[in-house]
């Protein structure tokens, strides 16, 4: 059994409250556009959020898709 990748979304000064969660909703599996907006708005407050965390392919694949979309993202990190 493999380690627990994480995919840590960073705040920053340029992407919207809507981007942010619209974003998450749409690429995280199971997440809902209102816990996209939750997730923004710990990003906003505390400067990052893990938004998901697992298998390293499926982290690999989600932090690329949201870096791509212009989110601004953290290493992926295993723990």
């Amino acid at each position: 059994m493999g380690a627990t990748w994480r995919v840590i979304v960073l705040n920053d000064e340029f992407n919207t409250f809507d981007h942010v969660a619209e974003t998450l909703a749409s690429v995280i599996p199971g997440l809902t556009l209102a816990d996209g907006y939750r997730f923004a708005d710990t990003i906003h407050n505390t400067g990052q959020a893990i938004v998901w965390s697992g298998a390293r392919e499926d982290a690999e694949q989600y932090w690329e898709r949201l870096d791509a979309a212009g989110l601004t993202m953290a290493p992926l990190e295993s723990g």
